[in-house]
């Protein structure tokens, strides 16, 4: 028999991180498409923390539901840490959230260039103080690189959380 304590599940972790501060939290999404608020609200009781999820795929969709500004996607591409950082800030003030989350990226394995290859992925988190973005470069096939996006996006929001 094992005596090690079975290990927190993250999504959890985040879960009575936000319901102790009283947070609530809304992710945009793109690569991802849906997997970190599927993640999120599969805990009982995230209906607590958990505003919403956007999957803004296309541009349009980012500029018309989120406000990213156009001239942003045009000067600095829908994977970029201008996108990714206004996809935050956006989703955040549109469902009036302590947290919002955008994530962007190329999953693979068609999209890339040799300036942005695939698996190329900018994850932003907003509060009313704060925007930082981190950027990302997974390898893998198309699922590994979404499961590993949406790791590391919890894995920021922990660590926002626990600071």
């Amino acid at each position: 028999m094992s005596s090690e304590k079975e290990k927190e599940v993250l999504e959890d972790v985040i879960g009575q991180l936000l319901r102790a501060k009283g947070w609530r939290i809304s992710i945009a999404e793109s690569c991802t498409g849906g997997l970190i608020s599927h993640r999120i609200t599969n805990i009982p009781g995230s209906s607590d923390y958990f505003e919403s999820g956007v999957v803004s795929y296309s541009n349009e969709a980012k500029v018309e539901i989120l406000k990213v500004p156009e001239e942003t996607i045009n000067k600095h591409g829908a994977v970029s840490s201008q996108t990714a950082k206004a996809m935050a800030e956006g989703v955040r003030r549109f469902r009036k959230t302590e947290i919002g989350v955008g994530v962007t990226g190329i999953a693979g394995p068609t999209g890339g260039t040799a300036a942005k290859p695939a698996g190329l992925v900018y994850i932003a988190l907003s509060t009313q103080s704060c925007v930082e973005c981190k950027e990302f470069r997974f390898t893998g096939d198309r699922e590994e690189i979404k499961l590993k996006t949406s790791e590391a996006a919890l894995e920021m929001i922990r660590e926002y959380l626990e600071k």
